[in-house]
């Protein structure tokens, strides 16, 4: 007997359930124990107006793209050591379906 075939990843959802207690996308909300993510995709890192980074991740000096965002959400340590995030996701699949989500919201 042949297994269903899998259900896509529903992104909007995904961001949902992994990362809005930390992330809003609307830019008009305040914001959480992270940063607004609205237009994420290539801004400055560290540098978003009316919240307060970690020393480390504000003196980062890179922009975030798809594969940054990927090694952050891999292992955010690894990327900026002494960030203050927490939430690492191993399943590519899960950052993939997260990272096009926030490209859409550019």
């Amino acid at each position: 007997m042949a297994l269903p075939s899998a259900k896509p990843l529903d992104d909007a959802a995904l961001f949902k359930q992994q990362c809005a207690t930390c992330h809003t996308t609307n830019p008009s909300d305040p914001p959480r124990q992270g940063p607004a993510l609205h237009k994420v995709v290539g801004r400055e890192a560290g540098k978003q107006d009316g919240f307060r980074y970690s020393p480390a991740l504000a003196q980062a000096h890179f922009v975030w793209d798809e594969s940054r965002l990927d090694a952050w959400l891999t292992n955010p340590q690894a990327v900026v050591a002494g960030s203050s995030m927490a939430y690492r996701q191993s399943k590519p699949e899960i950052r993939a379906a997260v990272i096009n989500y926030l490209k859409g919201l550019n």
